[in-house]
């Protein structure tokens, strides 16, 4: 004990005999920063003893104040000598080289600011940052050198040079410990994909660590989707070919057993509402393949069954019950009453550019209402569909010690003008260039600008749109157009005529309900049209006032592109008020549409109805009746059926009334998906009503006059190009009129850029 008292004395008195007490603190070498603020940074005053060890921490202290490039610290006959040389004064930062990804992803990486002090841990600590970004997209050979350029006054620019080199491609995606499903099956399940040549306008065969770990998760909702409740992804491996150029990847899985539904229960808290309506409710039956998505489908139609009697704060959670002995899962739905309780306040965070109104307009609550995370949840996917942001966060906080929440809604902001362009065809307007320029957020206010043309072999057009999404800061949509387009028909088909058009329209909508919206619309035309029948040019103002009514309920599969659903338009319009034409006019369309087998098939069927009533006299001119044919009635040419003029059978005469619709199944062909070609087979059908009685007879002689059926059965091809989608079709006729004109193959296509 003595002996280790002794040496702890002993040191001691050596760390104070090493000691000098500070009597003077000298700065030299400082440039921008005054010697005070050297001082204060030691933490060291006058009259504090310093050793060696202190002399080191304080040197180490600057060092790491990021303001030094060089620092030296002395102890010399009770001064303490503090030599400096400042580090240097970043003027700017700026990334070089890099092509795949944006500078502005860059720079979030970048923690070297303008204006600060040049630290070379810093710069290391970017570069670092940076790479890991480019190794996310499959860039490992990515090098980035950091460079300083003096300026003068001891002032730097830094500039990341940045050699990207080329993607990591995946050469093969391969599965261990799958029995059930082959790796075919699997891989279309995944979003990677293999390395093909024709993916060029794709990155999902670029290796990619934040992809492969969602791939696991698509993994797994496939297999609970289709019954194997204990299937895990026990490893996956990814690994570089010999050459390095490309990178292997293999998931290892555990499928587990596949389990069935076995009993359903519901815990019914109300008594007021039927368990007969609940049970009815259910997507899912007793000995069913147990399937995560009509779990969850079922929780939302038992929320929106009791919301109906008036219920709208519940928590419906299932329970499951495994049973290993007959490998079927038990669930009981139980259902929770939950306090209500209400918005207190909304608060926008993120919008540089956007006005908060705009934001405000599109979330379906507002301070005071009850508080729903579905109603949230809506408003959150609302602000997405705008395409004014790349994110948006939906933030709640309980309000302390009151049933009232917050609600911080975090945006992140993108740009919104695209300047567009783009070539196609079709059977009406033949070849056809267009270019156009659209802000869909016009000074932050929410606003559609559009401004457009396009040139085609038999039409030209030009287009002027505005629209005010929130017309008065109300739920009304309110805007106008102006186009001028140019018909250039004479030999397009049966057509026969041309026609030069100025359009000035104004319009007003509103939503009516969740599916349903209105349009009122107010237009002036004013045409020039010229007939082969009639000969020269003709004069004709047209002023129409009309409402449309649209309905639109689907549920669609993005990745198949199959819908399930109804969509319907409805209108009617008064064209005269001084004119030169008078009439009504009456249109309806339905289309309906359901998936199945996957959702990879589609079964869709439409009918379009469209009539023209006189009032009085008056006579209708061609240019302003209905025709059928083409892509209106496949198997036939352009106005291809219907009346028509004996003398020349080309010539078609038009009605005042059609009614054709279609039938077509769209399947997947023996191609992977990922190719987005699928076949269609098809059975059109189509009515074409008479022309006014004028145009019965020409030069004395009866006109070819008819409103006969006519069906057409046919097959196709859609195919979703990196260029856009492309329609191949043949139709054969199965009823026609001797002098109707056939076409059996169409071609469309559009693509944008």
């Amino acid at each position: 004990m003595k002996k280790i008292l002794t040496t702890i004395l002993t040191l001691f008195f050596i760390t104070t005999a090493n000691a000098e007490t500070v009597s003077r603190i000298s700065v030299n070498g400082n440039q921008r920063m005054d010697a005070e603020s050297v001082r204060i940074l030691t933490e060291t005053k006058i009259g504090d003893n310093v050793n060696n060890e202190r002399v080191n921490q304080i040197a180490k202290k600057l060092q790491e104040s990021g303001y030094f490039s060089k620092v030296n610290v002395n102890m010399v006959g009770g001064t303490l000598k503090i030599d400096v040389s400042e580090s240097p004064i970043v003027n700017m930062v700026t990334v070089e080289g890099n092509d795949d990804i944006s500078t502005d992803d860059l720079k979030k990486e970048i923690k070297l600011k303008e204006r600060s002090s040049f630290d070379q841990s810093v710069v290391g600590g970017d570069v670092a940052r940076m790479l890991t970004v480019y190794q996310r997209k499959g860039y490992f050979g990515t090098k980035i050198s950091p460079k300083k350029i003096s300026l003068g006054d001891n002032r730097v620019n830094v500039v990341y040079e940045i050699s990207e080199g080329h993607p990591t491609w995946i050469d093969s995606i391969d599965f261990e410990g799958n029995k059930v499903f082959s790796d075919r099956v699997l891989r279309g399940e995944i979003l990677s994909r293999e390395y093909a040549w024709w993916r060029f306008m794709a990155q999902f065969d670029v290796y990619d660590e934040d992809r492969i770990k969602y791939d696991q998760q698509m993994l797994h909702q496939f297999y609970l989707r289709n019954g194997y409740v204990d299937f895990q992804v026990k490893n996956t491996k990814g690994t570089f070919t010999p050459d390095r150029e490309y990178y292997s990847v293999v998931f290892t899985v555990d499928e587990g057993e596949k389990y069935k539904i076995g009993k359903l229960d519901i815990d019914n808290p109300f008594p007021d509402v039927p368990n007969d309506e609940l049970y009815d409710a259910m997507k899912t039956s007793t000995g069913d393949t147990y399937n995560v998505d009509e779990i969850e489908a079922t929780i939302s139609a038992l929320r929106g069954t009791i919301a109906d009697h008036g219920y709208a704060f519940i928590n419906v959670e299932p329970i499951p019950t495994k049973n290993d002995s007959d490998k079927t899962i038990d669930i009981k739905f139980k259902i929770q009453k939950t306090n209500r309780v209400y918005l207190n306040s909304i608060n926008i965070l993120g919008n540089v550019r956007t006005f908060d109104s705009v934001i405000n307009q599109l979330i379906p609550m507002r301070a005071g209402d009850p508080f729903s995370l579905q109603t949230i949840e809506q408003g959150r996917q609302k602000l997405m569909r705008t395409r004014y942001f790349k994110d948006v966060q939906m933030i709640p906080s309980r309000v302390a010690g009151e049933n009232m929440m917050a609600l911080d809604v975090k945006v992140e902001e993108q740009p919104t003008g695209e300047l567009s362009g783009g070539v196609g065809w079709s059977n009406i307007n033949g070849f056809m260039v267009d270019a156009g320029i659209t802000e869909n957020n016009f000074m932050g206010r929410g606003q559609i600008v559009q401004l457009r043309g396009s040139i085609a072999q038999y039409q030209k057009q030009a287009l002027f749109s505005f629209t005010e999404p929130f017309l008065f800061g109300r739920a009304l949509s309110g805007g106008f157009d102006v186009s001028y387009t140019m018909y250039d028909y004479k030999k397009l088909g049966g057509y026969g005529y041309d026609r030069d058009s100025l359009v000035i329209a104004g319009r007003l909508g509103w939503q009516l309900t969740d599916h349903w919206s209105q349009t009122m619309r107010l237009s002036a035309t004013f045409d020039q049209n010229y007939d082969l029948q009639v000969g020269g040019w003709q004069d004709a103002t047209l002023y129409t006032l009309g409402t449309y009514f649209k309905y639109y309920n689907l549920d669609t599969n993005f990745q198949q592109n199959t819908h399930t659903g109804l969509v319907g338009n409805f209108g009617l319009a008064y064209t005269g008020f001084g004119g030169t034409e008078t009439f009504m006019r009456y249109n309806a369309d339905i289309t309906a549409m359901v998936k199945f087998l996957d959702d990879r098939w589609q079964l869709k069927t439409s009918v379009d109805f469209g009539m023209i009533q006189t009032l009085g006299d008056d006579y209708i001119p061609r240019v302003y009746r209905y025709f059928l044919g083409g892509e209106s009635l496949r198997g036939f040419d352009v106005a291809g059926v219907g009346s028509r003029n004996w003398r020349l059978s080309s010539y078609a005469l038009g009605g005042m009334w059609k009614l054709n619709g279609s039938t077509q199944l769209n399947f997947p062909v023996f191609i992977p998906d990922e190719y987005q070609i699928k076949g269609f087979v098809f059975a059109d059908y189509g009515i074409l009503g008479r022309p006014p009685k004028l145009d019965y007879t020409y030069m004395g002689k009866d006109n070819l006059i008819d409103q006969d059926l006519r069906t057409s059965v046919g097959v196709g091809i859609y195919w979703n190009t990196p260029m856009g989608p492309m329609n191949f079709s043949w139709g054969w006729p199965l009823k026609m009129n001797k002098y109707d004109r056939e076409r059996r193959f169409l071609l469309s296509f559009e693509t944008q850029f």
